[in-house]
């Protein structure tokens, strides 16, 4: 069975909530005045009192189930009220305009069980429903007073008409309410449905919701606002990202063509080129397609998204550090080391790429690759010795495919000091590079850790 909408939903809820309501309601008003109404009757019960002159007489007349009642002055019963009297052995004695039919309770009254006085509901000898009320007035004796229950029941009958109509209205009010409250609490729902078909429909991530207020719906509006920025900033960043490996790509594809090219022309011709020649264009394709190969590695790194990593866990970070520095060491590095322990949570394979991209570039311009690295307190310096960085080219260090004006005939990708930024942000750290004193650059890494393993802390604690 489909589902209805959020709508129809929200008003048949209402409209429900309420009819169950006004329902409890009217059924806990019918009662109080069920109740109420009953005590009065029970209380004009007791009012009706024989004279004592009269209960003696009616005692001395008292036959096994009369069938007329005693007659009085003028012929005519001397209460009009149904009023009896009932011995123990079951005889009775009407004084009223109506004989009270008789049940075993009321023998055991006039006998002086259960109690004095017993209310209940009877009838009368020609059926009409009575309320009777039988108390023991002597030993054996018990006399039995009612009065019709009609206007009690019809009293009720009116009330549960009067509510069932009020139940009735009460309801379709409900439902006009209902359809009134969904309208206005889902029209913010429905600003937001429409922008997401107008996403969904055009792929305008620019799109924003206008939020007023500080609700629910608000909140809605305003994590919506900022997803879609966040998306647009995705996307501006992908094709960013194509747009410059498109540019980076197109030299290195071009010097390879050409390359592979002359080699080409070289066989087909029959005009063999100089082993001299030969050899350094086939070095010169080798350096090529290592730089490709890089270059696209590097890229692949960046393109992957901030979940699309290796499941972070507690590492040393002195340990990656040392693994970084023995790689750049085998690549020609003069590495100098003084490094601390210290306990962080991230990737291990990000992390040393990170660190071993920042000795590489500083091996790059230091004279005699001589690096210095330092990790104390949780932060990682990598010093080199060369000319420093322009204070106008600071800002521009870890954006992707940027490279220095002085750097761009030295191999190198441009991705570098990006992959550490990414790496360090993924670990919750920052990164900055600047001028060191007395010359050369110096990169520093902050990651928020601890001296010693958490497992370690917890036990000592």
């Amino acid at each position: 069975m489909k589902r209805g909408s959020l709508r129809t939903r929200m008003t048949l809820l209402v409209a429900a909530a309420v009819a169950i309501a006004v329902a409890i309601s009217a059924v806990g008003c019918w009662y109080l005045v069920r109740r109420e109404l009953s005590w009065q009757l029970n209380e004009s019960l007791k009012t009706i009192r024989p004279s004592r002159e009269d209960m003696w007489g009616a005692e001395r007349h008292c036959l096994p189930q009369p069938t007329e009642p005693p007659r009085g002055e003028h012929g005519r019963p001397p209460f009009i009220e149904p009023v009896q009297i009932v011995l123990a052995d079951g005889r009775q004695c009407v004084m009223g305009n109506v004989a009270i039919k008789i049940i075993d309770d009321d023998k055991r009254v006039a006998a002086g069980y259960p109690g004095e006085a017993v209310f209940r509901d009877g009838y009368a000898a020609d059926g009409t429903p009575m309320r009777v009320l039988t108390s023991n007035v002597n030993k054996n004796t018990a006399l039995m007073v009612a009065r019709p229950l009609h206007e009690l029941q019809s009293t009720l009958g009116r009330l549960a008409v009067l509510l069932a109509g009020v139940a009735v209205l009460g309801v379709l009010v409900a439902v006009w309410a209902g359809l009134l409250v969904s309208r206005t609490a889902l029209r913010p729902v429905g600003r937001l449905t429409k922008a997401v078909e107008h996403i969904a429909r055009t792929e305008d991530l620019n799109t924003r919701i206008p939020v007023q207020g500080n609700d629910e719906i608000a909140r809605l509006g305003s994590s919506f606002n900022a997803m879609t920025t966040a998306l647009a900033g995705s996307r501006d960043r992908q094709q960013q990202l194509v747009a410059d490996a498109g540019h980076e790509l197109r030299t290195p594809l071009t010097t390879l063509r050409t390359n592979i090219d002359l080699l080409l022309r070289s066989e087909q011709t029959g005009r063999r080129l100089d082993p001299g020649a030969k050899e350094r264009l086939l070095v010169n394709l080798k350096a090529q397609f290592a730089e490709l190969s890089t270059l696209v590695g590097d890229l692949l790194q960046l393109a992957r998204g901030d979940t699309d990593h290796e499941p972070h866990v507690e590492l040393g970070l002195h340990d990656v550090v040392r693994a970084a520095v023995e790689r750049a060491r085998l690549r020609g590095a003069d590495v100098t080391t003084d490094v601390g322990a210290w306990y962080v949570v991230g990737s291990a394979t990000s992390l040393e790429r990170a660190v071993l991209n920042l000795i590489d570039n500083a091996a790059k311009f230091s004279p005699g690759g001589q690096v210095e690295v330092v990790l104390r307190g949780g932060e990682l310096t990598v010093r080199d010795h060369g000319p420093g960085i322009p204070e106008e080219e600071l800002p521009h260090v870890f954006e992707r495919f940027w490279r220095s004006p002085s750097a761009r005939g030295l191999p190198g990708s441009g991705l570098g000091l990006a992959i550490v930024a990414q790496a360090v942000a993924e670990a919750g750290g920052t990164v900055r590079l600047a001028n060191a004193p007395g010359g050369g650059a110096i990169a520093s890494i902050r990651l928020p850790g601890n001296l010693t393993p958490r497992s370690e802390s917890d036990k000592s604690h």
